[in-house]
């Protein structure tokens, strides 16, 4: 979470949204890093926009500040090798 919110802050959208968090999920997933095939686990992002705290919508992010902060993630948690975005 720490990496994901600290991402948000340096690219200047934490005040455009109202709220995120990241979710280490009990599942694993198959996927390589570096030249190696890993069985690892899976961190869900998730970041939405409201108004009223009722009703929300999720933020948009540049696909290039999604695929810094993925491979962030996966290269500092240890048995991570995936991160997806809900």
């Amino acid at each position: 979470d720490e990496i994901y919110i600290n991402a948000i802050k340096d690219a200047g959208l934490y005040d455009q949204i109202w709220q995120a968090f990241a979710v280490f999920l009990p599942i694993k997933s198959v996927g390589v890093q570096g030249d190696q095939r890993t069985h690892s686990h899976v961190v869900g992002l998730r970041a939405i926009t409201s108004s009223d705290g009722m009703t929300a919508d999720w933020f948009q992010f540049e696909p290039k500040f999604l695929q810094e902060v993925s491979a962030k993630i996966c290269n500092q948690v240890r048995n991570v090798n995936r991160v997806v975005y809900d």
